[in-house]
């Protein structure tokens, strides 16, 4: 297997086009803090203009009362019965919200009663609305309104209103929602009680019937409303007023590439001005007498949206590959080593090279016969978009280090008047972000190895009775026409307990032989030739072996695992040719080398700076024997079953330098949990894998990737060896500056990955992606990309808890998420009065509550006894390894609610799309009449509230319906509604296969199962001691003002 060229050459990379807008798949996140849910869409409030009223207890405090700022939260005051109404599925904001206006978008005037007459703050002319307008509220989705509650002096370009919390109003998206009305500064409504009856919702009385005057409504660039042009409010510019700004983007947007303009010289009104467009804010302030923080919880941000592709950058780099396969934590690079130090975010990528291709699209294969791949001779970047030919095509300059090299003959072709090469639409590598490239035999140091898969299955008496064995062998089966790579494709396997067991399937047997080794300590291989064999011409022998082997061990008693030796033993195997070894262990490592001993029973020790040893291999042998597989291709997936401790932070060492996967299925037993293993595992054997892999990301002058974050063996200081690559696994880097000043106005970044198909070719994956350098902090803020931030800040966060307490890792989150908005305060302190206000960008209005659902997470939340050892380490392997978007869904999951959609008659059912709106993340979003679905992406839970009705239980369950749920299992029934569940929860399935999620039933107020299959997950609440969304926004709140 060929590397790729010595030195560190830079490749271009492809990023989202700039645009003006956040990134609609994710939003960015602030630093360390962790980023659940869909991405957040790409609306943005604007802050209100200055005003020198402050909330109505101006004197007080504003972040809250000296005081906690908590509210009480009991979680049976909850549900009450009987129930209120369950709150709007998507908690869509009235029609006559108050305004949110910004730049540049289509205005949509709308309808508001005029509030009594006020004075207009000091410095600012009196508003009066734009002459001739009719207001007329735009056509939205019908949703339940909420009362708006008045705001004080109207809105300008800047609008200092409370978030929405409507995920609609993130990011641009086809259907365009109103905000909810936000509280004035200057005003708060009087609170008689110290909680309203369902917590999170604004008392109807506490409310004012009128709102204020609507300025005309701009939706964010993006957003697939119709313009209807308005005149602007007449603000004038003069002190305190506001005028219109130019366009901030525009360089980025308008130009081509050559023509981009350095974003310094720009005039200085881009800076801080035009960045007022891009945040939003929250009204804090407390009521005296009481420990209410005068937050409203439906102003919070939530992303109930679901996940839209990150593309901040427009058009304007429209030749960058996707966005799934390259994102970057920002898409302004910073122009100098002072301005990333004020950047209090990672400042780096996430990598997902094999990324499933967007639907309708494909990776280009590209095979250079005649002229070798196109590479610049001295970086060696391979040829992308971004190159550029002169010298009447017979030269091309490299994007990356600027070096002319000369048009190999068979590749010459003229250029038009424009310098561009008259063949360019048969180019594919000149006009796509990612392409493959078929490598020549000089990328080679070998033939390319075929697929192999080698099966080493524990067979001692707990795997037995667990049913593990027989859901392997039947799964193994049922795939074997569905490996890739026939007829080149081979297969291999060892069974264990106290000795290792070897089998013979070479074609010319009927059945396999069965060879005993029981010498742990110097482990043979008897008859190497014959124990790896082309399922094609040994297919009968395999399939016997396969058949007899639950019945073979079926009456086995050894209650011993001998599984180090066993890897020994395989590695022995498959070195000749790599692979991938998937070990199936159903106990704890008690025989031979790598033989392991119940850790974490000494409780003294958590709390304590020696906690994190309990989270890390307790023996070397199991990282140095994955590092002699890495060496060799072979990459290791490990299913880790058991009901009891098995200690998975030693086993995990075993994928996690391997570049493989855990699985990890505690108390498995195959009645119950077998369609999980049988789906999880046959996707591991049939989905497309990328074998003998390496991987450079190159990038332009001036910056390196410094640190790399996920499963693999970083083989020099930026070549990552991955043995067996796949579409779901991402990788993490972050971002240094070799220089104090970056001269370039583009920035180019270039993934490649040197791999073999399973087809036998051996390929080069190329994603290229070119960003522009800024000189403005804001523009950094504006382009930030929440999912990518979350994902670096989940690997570091995770990576910290294997060296520190786990309260160090949460510390760590909340501090780096305070100083990003501590800064980004900053730079809006000497233009805008903001008092009390929290503001932050829009492009990460998601980090707060991404930053809260890490700290919850069950990779970093309490302590000994709110998550069990193996469980916290096994969600840390799998954290590691996650896309973007599959992160952030088990961060911030779906709640959705059936009962409703079950009930509808047939021909009403096709407005499928109306039961997938996610709901808030609190126990205030669960209806005792209702039927919830909780999907974080690895299961479900299905909710029965109290008083739903008893005919739809039956209908769900039969005669199960009045059975303890822990024994139930939800299955098909003949009813309609059991068929119409069963649709719901398959249509969710097949949005992200990589992972089945079985179905666990709870009925509410079942303790302790409701708590913690449901309960502990609603990140939003107040649980075990930790903060809720409200509290924690408030604390951060608090913390960014006492040194801002």
């Amino acid at each position: 297997m060929g590397t790729e060229n010595p030195g560190r050459p830079n490749f271009p990379m492809t990023a989202s086009p700039f645009a003006a807008a956040p990134p609609p798949t994710t939003t960015p996140f602030s630093a360390s803090g962790p980023v659940v849910g869909s991405e957040a869409s790409g609306f943005r409030p604007q802050a209100q203009p200055p005003q020198n009223t402050m909330p109505s207890m101006s004197s007080g405090p504003v972040a809250g009362p000296q005081a906690s700022g908590y509210r009480p939260n009991n979680l049976p005051a909850r549900f009450n019965d009987p129930p209120v109404s369950s709150p709007p599925a998507a908690y869509a904001p009235p029609i006559g919200g108050p305004p949110f206006q910004r730049y540049p978008t289509p205005q949509f005037p709308s309808v508001h009663q005029i509030p009594p007459p006020r004075a207009p703050p000091i410095g600012q002319p009196p508003f009066q609305p734009p002459a001739g307008q009719v207001p007329s509220p735009a056509s939205f989705h019908p949703q339940p309104q909420a009362h708006a509650v008045p705001m004080g002096s109207p809105p300008s370009r800047a609008s200092d209103l409370q978030l929405p919390s409507d995920s609609s109003s993130f990011a641009p998206r086809a259907n365009f929602q109103p905000p909810f009305s936000s509280m004035d500064s200057s005003y708060s409504a009087p609170r008689a009680n110290l909680q309203p009856p369902l917590p999170g919702y604004v008392k109807q009385a506490n409310s004012v019937s009128q709102a204020p005057p609507m300025a005309p409504f701009q939706a964010q660039q993006g957003s697939y409303a119709a313009p209807i042009p308005t005149p602007p409010p007449p603000y004038h510019p003069q002190q305190g007023g506001f005028s219109q700004p130019p366009p901030i983007a525009a360089p980025f947007g308008l130009h081509s590439r050559d023509q981009i303009q350095h974003p310094g010289s720009a005039p200085p009104i881009g800076g801080i001005q035009g960045l007022a467009e891009d945040f939003g804010s929250l009204s804090i302030g407390a009521v005296p007498g009481t420990i209410d923080s005068g937050l409203d919880p439906k102003a919070l941000p939530r992303p109930l949206d679901g996940e839209a592709e990150s593309n901040l950058l427009g058009e304007a780099y429209s030749m960058n590959c996707n966005p799934r396969y390259l994102r970057l934590t920002t898409s302004a690079i910073p122009s100098s080593q002072s301005l990333l130090s004020r950047w209090h975010c990672p400042l780096g990528a996430v990598v997902c090279p094999l990324a499933e291709a967007p639907e309708g699209e494909e990776v280009p294969v590209i095979n250079f016969v005649s002229t070798g791949i196109i590479r610049c001779r001295r970086c060696r970047t391979y040829v992308n978009p971004y190159v550029t030919f002169t010298d009447s095509g017979r030269k091309w300059r490299c994007n990356i280090c600027a070096l002319l090299n000369d048009v190999p003959g068979d590749y010459f072709a003229q250029l038009d008047a424009t310098g561009r090469r008259i063949d360019l639409n048969q180019r594919p590598e000149l006009i796509k972000g990612s392409v493959d490239f078929v490598a020549p035999t000089e990328y080679m140091v070998r033939p390319p190895m075929p697929p192999l898969y080698f099966f080493l299955i524990d067979v001692s008496v707990s795997a037995v009775r667990s049913g593990m064995i027989e859901v392997v062998a039947q799964t193994i089966k049922s795939c074997l026409d569905e490996l890739p790579g026939y007829p080149r494709t081979q297969v291999g396997f060892i069974t264990f307990d106290s000795t290792i067991h070897f089998y013979n399937m070479k074609s010319s047997l009927t059945q396999p032989q069965m060879m005993v080794v029981s010498d742990l300590d110097d482990i043979f291989v008897p008859l190497p030739d014959d124990l790896l064999v082309n399922l094609s011409e040994s297919r009968p022998v395999v399939e016997a072996f396969l058949d007899s082997l639950p019945s073979m061990f079926q009456d086995n008693v050894n209650m011993e695992s001998a599984l180090g030796p066993a890897v020994k033993a395989a590695f022995m195997v498959m070195s000749q040719l790599g692979g991938k070894l998937l070990i199936f262990q159903n106990t704890m490592p008690s025989l031979g080398v790598g033989r392991l001993k119940l850790r974490g029973d000494d409780l003294r020790v958590y709390g304590t700076d020696k906690e994190y040893a309990l989270r890390i291999p307790e023996d070397p042998f199991y990282k140095n024997m994955a590092a002699e597989c890495t060496k060799y291709q072979i990459g290791v997936n490990v299913y880790a079953f058991g009901d009891k401790y098995i200690d998975i932070a030693s086993l995990g060492a075993l994928a996690k330098y391997s570049g493989g996967q855990i699985y990890y299925y505690p108390s498995f037993q195959s009645a119950s949990h077998g369609e999980k293993l049988r789906h999880e595992l046959a996707r591991d054997l049939t989905r497309e894998t990328a074998w003998e892999a390496v991987m450079r990301v190159r990038c332009g002058k001036g910056i390196r990737f410094s640190s790399y974050h996920g499963n693999f063996m970083l083989r020099s200081t930026d070549l990552l060896a991955l043995p067996a690559v796949d579409c779901d696994k991402a990788y993490g880097a972050q971002l240094s500056l070799e220089e104090t000043l970056l001269t370039s106005q583009t920035v180019y970044f270039q993934v490649a990955l040197l791999y073999t198909a399973s087809c036998g070719e051996r390929r080069i994956r190329v994603h290229t992606a070119a960003v522009p350098v800024v000189t403005d902090l804001g523009e950094m803020y504006r382009h930030a990309d929440t999912g990518a931030i979350v994902s670096l800040f989940a690997r570091l966060a995770i990576e910290k808890s294997l060296s520190h307490k786990l309260e160090d890792s949460r510390s760590s989150v909340q501090l780096r998420i305070v100083k990003a908005l501590r800064e980004f305060r900053n730079l809006h302190a000497v233009q805008h009065r903001l008092g009390g206000r929290m503001i932050y960008p829009e492009s990460l209005k998601l980090l707060p509550l991404y930053g809260l659902a890490l700290s919850k997470s069950a990779a970093l939340r309490g302590g000994y006894t709110d998550v069990q050892l193996d469980d916290r380490c096994a969600v840390g392997f799998t954290m590691m390894a996650l896309p973007v978007n599959k992160l952030l869904k088990l961060l911030y999951p779906s709640l959705l609610r059936v009962d409703e959609y079950l009930l509808k008659p047939s021909s009403q059912t096709d407005e499928f799309k109306n039961i997938m709106k996610k709901l808030p993340l609190t126990a205030e979003s669960l209806d005792s009449r209702g039927l919830y679905v909780y999907d974080d992406g690895f299961r479900f839970v299905v909710w029965f509230g109290r008083m739903l009705s008893p005919d739809l239980a039956m209908n769900l369950l039969g005669q199960d319906a009045a059975v303890e749920f822990s024994k139930v299992a939800l299955g098909k029934h003949d009813t309609e509604m059991s068929r119409k569940l069963m649709g719901v929860l398959r249509k969710l399935r097949e949005r992200d296969s990589s992972y089945y999620q079985l179905c666990n039933l709870v009925r509410q107020g079942e303790q302790p199962r409701e708590g913690f299959l449901l309960l502990t997950n609603f990140v939003e609440d107040q649980i075990g001691g930790t903060s809720g969304y409200s509290e924690w926004m408030v604390q951060i709140h608090r913390q960014v003002q006492q040194s801002a």
